[in-house]
């Protein structure tokens, strides 16, 4: 064995001590740390290293070069991205899968594709889906879109007598997939899938909504004579978080075939709110459900969860044909349900959050963030420098200059907030009006931290 390597070994215990250590001066420093750390331009990567220097010096030098230029994302002011960070709980799952470092892929060797299981299951409880319903650990959004899109791909071949995992998408032709408002992930998964972004039929939105009219909807179903579509339907949309009627657009199916794919991806997490459940009423009557879960669930990245009620599709697209992988069967291995042949237990971590905190832990924190947007959006109304580009349905505020809000004065605006330290906050464009979205999503955030953004804001209007 490499001399560095043994001695590592034989000081495995206190390694993981220093770890830790580490670990928890960064976690205890968030929220003093600055929020986002712009990276200086001209990096170049060092020489690989000949020799190495073993984990105690690789850790101490980790803590030198690259901690300190780490964004505090997982703190309770960084409101990019819907970044949830990560309990406690969480945090300590997640220490496990790496440790214990299971492939649950398969069934043949471990109980950890059984814990994924339970996992799903419970989560698909949350989110009022029925045992029809079949779950998967996926990376995050975008391969749960594709995922749920492909199984709708192989639903629409099935309608036409055709097999499209064995002859392929061009056997199938055209394939329209119908959409108010998707996000970016949709197109890029229709990329990825060969149904090509040029695929996507835009409905037209409701006034001052991200929501679709229902009726230019169903004129576009009626306009494709009977041909099976996707339509992807939103339950939370990006930029104001507006939802679809979900269940009036799973009535259409009585008329119209197609298949009904929800991108829940935070918006989901609203079932969670007796206040807000109703937005997401509906939602068990989709064929399949894209849901992130490092974001509102506050799980470590990359993990999401995906979805469907036709597992016998999934595995015809998803299956992998190998001896040495066992046949699919009536309760096939997750080799065979998405896109990955090996990946780690993503699950544990939202096991462990879950047992931890239950319904109701997950709960207060969806409550708290959604009030805490609701207090900026309120805030922020109340100024000269802004105004709201849509109310706070859940837990974004989208918002722009009161005057003259050009793409360059809001970028300005961006750089400005950044280089303070205090929040991080990112760019949009809003029907037509360059424009910021504050995301909150964190556990840990605060009444005192909404006081901390609102003052930074104010301020960082000021670079316009």
């Amino acid at each position: 064995m490499y001399a560095k390597l043994a001695e590592d070994l034989a000081d495995l215990p206190a390694l993981l001590d220093a770890a830790r250590e580490q670990a928890g001066e960064l976690l205890a420093g968030l929220a003093d740390r600055p929020v986002a750390v712009p990276p200086p331009t001209g990096f170049a990567p060092s020489a690989v290293p000949e020799d190495g220097v073993g984990a105690k010096a690789a850790l101490a030098e980790f803590a030198r070069r690259w901690a300190p230029g780490f964004a505090a994302s997982a703190g309770p002011r960084y409101l990019g991205f819907v970044t949830g960070g990560a309990t406690p709980a969480a945090v300590a799952g997640d220490w496990l899968t790496a440790a214990a470092d299971q492939n649950p892929v398969s069934s043949l060797d471990s109980s950890a594709s059984d814990l994924e299981r339970e996992t799903a299951a419970w989560l698909a409880q949350l989110f009022g889906l029925g045992p029809e319903f079949s779950g998967a650990f996926v990376s995050g959004a975008t391969m749960s879109n594709l995922v749920g899109l492909a199984i709708g791909r192989e639903w629409v071949g099935e309608q036409l007598g055709i097999t499209v995992a064995d002859a392929g998408v061009a056997a199938l032709g055209p394939v329209a997939v119908v959409s108010g408002a998707p996000h970016s992930s949709v197109l890029k998964a229709m990329a990825v899938l060969g149904l090509g972004r040029s695929a996507v039929k835009r409905v037209a939105l409701q006034p001052e909504r991200e929501a679709a009219d229902l009726a230019d909807l169903e004129q576009q179903l009626a306009d494709l004579g009977g041909r099976p579509a996707i339509v992807v339907a939103n339950a939370g949309t990006v930029d104001t978080v507006d939802f679809d009627d979900l269940r009036a657009i799973a009535a259409l199916k009585a008329k119209y075939p197609f298949w009904l794919h929800v991108d829940a991806a935070f918006g989901g997490f609203a079932a969670l709110s007796p206040e807000h459940a109703a937005l997401v009423d509906g939602l068990a009557l989709a064929d399949s459900v894209c849901v992130d879960l490092h974001k509102w669930l506050n799980v470590p990245y990359d993990s999401a969860i995906q979805f469907s009620r036709r597992l016998d599709l999934q595995v015809r697209v998803f299956q992998n044909a190998a001896a040495y992988l066992g046949h699919p069967g009536e309760n096939p291995a997750f080799v065979h349900r998405t896109p990955e042949s090996s990946r780690r237990l993503r699950a544990l971590a939202a096991w462990c959050t879950l047992a931890a905190y239950g319904r109701s832990g997950h709960r207060e924190i969806v409550e708290r963030c959604v009030a805490h947007a609701r207090d900026l959006g309120e805030r922020l109304s109340a100024t000269s420098q802004w105004r709201l580009l849509a109310p706070v349905r859940l837990n974004v505020v989208c918002f722009t200059l009161a005057e003259n809000p050009t793409q360059d004065r809001i970028d300005a605006v961006v750089r400005a907030v950044a280089a303070g330290g205090e929040t991080f906050v990112t760019p949009t464009v809003y029907a037509g009006v360059p424009a910021l979205r504050a995301a909150f999503s964190n556990w840990r955030t605060a009444r005192e931290d909404v006081d901390r953004v609102f003052a930074a804001l104010v301020t960082g209007s000021g670079a316009a």
